[in-house]
């Protein structure tokens, strides 16, 4: 079986590594040479994708593509590329995933969203996520593939966590009332891909996420206990001071619910709350 990652980053190294013990070959593209060797280090395969034939022969011998680029101004790097080398090849994958983001809800007050809520992006990456969705999804109708959607909220694990943030010095508790969000560990990530590749469902859309939304400062002075420091003092929303995006970010607060994959799949998150995953994260370590 083979992997095909459009954007080989954090969550598609989990999912890889998941991959691994059960005989997957992995593969992903690059854009420049400098990534063939660092990808080579890690069993991956790199495709350039300025070379068209052989992007085409790799997607030939693909049995799953996952797409996890983000959108720029011009939409989705990967439709433009993919799209044509799946037609020259005249092999199209058994399951392509493309990983969005929560963001495409906007701001819902705290309330509950579900997959079926009314997309309300409130920022120029949360529309670019809802038009890159919608792109997938409609060549997945068009073209007879089995494309699922992915809505992702922050994602955290080893090396990518509010434990290192405090470690590093760059962890704030921000005092804004009523706001919270949902997050997702990369395990329970890469298992939830996992299980809709084993249960494909064309045009399927699944929020993955764990089971308790919660505010930014609570999740911090969780994560200083555990390692035994004091957390970083509150600050006031309007006094801290954030760059353009971070003020997007706490201007939205929702709760996601994750019932239909769960339903659907099969899938449970081995780390239902942020407690379990950053004692996870930290037992990793030692």
């Amino acid at each position: 079986m083979r992997l095909l990652v459009f954007g080989f980053g954090y969550a598609a190294r989990a999912l890889a590594r998941r991959l691994a013990p059960q005989g997957w070959q992995v593969a992903a593209t690059v854009r420049d040479a400098a990534e063939v060797a660092r990808l080579a280090a890690q069993g991956v395969d790199a495709i350039p994708i300025d070379q068209g034939d052989r992007l085409a022969q790799a997607l030939a011998a693909t049995d799953a593509l996952l797409v996890t680029a983000p959108p720029g101004p011009q939409g989705c790097p990967a439709l433009p590329l993919l799209v044509p080398a799946m037609a020259r090849a005249g092999a199209f994958p058994d399951w392509i995933g493309y990983l969005s983001t929560t963001g495409v809800y906007g701001d819902r007050r705290g309330g509950w969203v579900f997959e079926t809520s009314r997309l309300a992006a409130q920022s120029v990456e949360g529309a670019r996520r809802v038009a890159a969705e919608r792109g997938w999804l409609e060549v997945g109708r068009g073209m007879g593939l089995t494309v699922t959607a992915f809505r992702l909220p922050g994602i955290y694990g080893p090396g990518r966590s509010a434990l290192d943030r405090l470690r590093a010095g760059e962890a704030r508790s921000i005092a804004a009332p009523g706001q919270v969000f949902s997050r997702i560990h990369v395990d329970d990530l890469a298992a939830g891909l996992e299980a809709s590749m084993a249960r494909p469902r064309a045009g399927g859309i699944y929020n993955l996420c764990d089971d308790a939304p919660a505010p930014n400062g609570e999740v911090v002075a969780y994560a200083a206990g555990l390692l035994g420091v004091a957390p970083p003092p509150v600050v006031a929303l309007a006094d801290a001071g954030l760059s353009l995006a971070a003020q997007r970010f706490y201007a939205e607060s929702k709760r996601v619910s994750n019932a239909r994959a769960k339903a659907e799949l099969g899938w449970r998150p081995a780390y239902p709350t942020y407690r379990e995953g950053l004692q996870a994260v930290l037992a990793a370590e030692r």
